[in-house]
């Protein structure tokens, strides 16, 4: 049975919280989310708190309300504060430009990778070598920083890539003759 179900998601001043039938809306002062519920998981709002529950005693819906609970959770944090990722591009050349909806990089390809920014999503180069992903659905930044860090992910021979900003690369000795 979980437990992470069991304490409900407090609900701070200035989100608003709609539900109609097993869709989940929240508006808050960054935007709004949605999601829908599954039939398994009971969703309560009262006294400024969300309380989530599973609807029958199984493994599953007990399971299932600990994750909507998480994704709820989520997405008050996402409409209050925000989502974001940081990372870090290490090796000679490699350099990152934002201009508008297009990431430019230049990862030591013999061409320059273009990404183009999904609605919802803005991304800051403050230097070269810097990019900062920001968004309100904690999925889409988490997933929009992996397929940035997917173009060349660090090696552990010279740690060069792009890497994540609290990541640690575990460097290997070169082979020896």
């Amino acid at each position: 049975m979980s437990r992470i179900a069991n304490s409900p998601v407090s609900v701070p001043e200035g989100v608003e919280i709609t539900l109609n039938d097993k869709e989940l809306s929240v508006k808050g002062s960054k935007g709004n989310l949605s999601l829908t519920i599954h039939e398994l998981v009971e969703l309560k709002h009262e006294d400024g708190q969300m309380k989530l529950a599973a609807t029958k005693s199984s493994k599953q819906s007990g399971a299932l309300a600990g994750t909507f609970r998480a994704l709820v959770s989520n997405m008050v944090t996402g409409v209050t504060t925000g989502f974001q990722k940081e990372l870090q591009l290490i090796g000679v050349g490699y350099r990152a430009q934002a201009q508008g909806k297009k990431l430019n990089l230049s990862l030591g390809f013999s061409h320059p990778v273009v990404y183009e920014v999904p609605e919802g999503i803005e991304i800051e180069t403050p230097s070269q070598t810097q990019v900062i992903v920001r968004g309100i659905d904690k999925r889409l930044v988490g997933q929009v920083a992996a397929d940035i860090r997917a173009y060349r992910p660090p090696e552990p021979y010279k740690g060069k890539g792009v890497r994540y900003v609290d990541e640690y690369v575990k460097r290997k000795e070169a082979k020896k003759k």
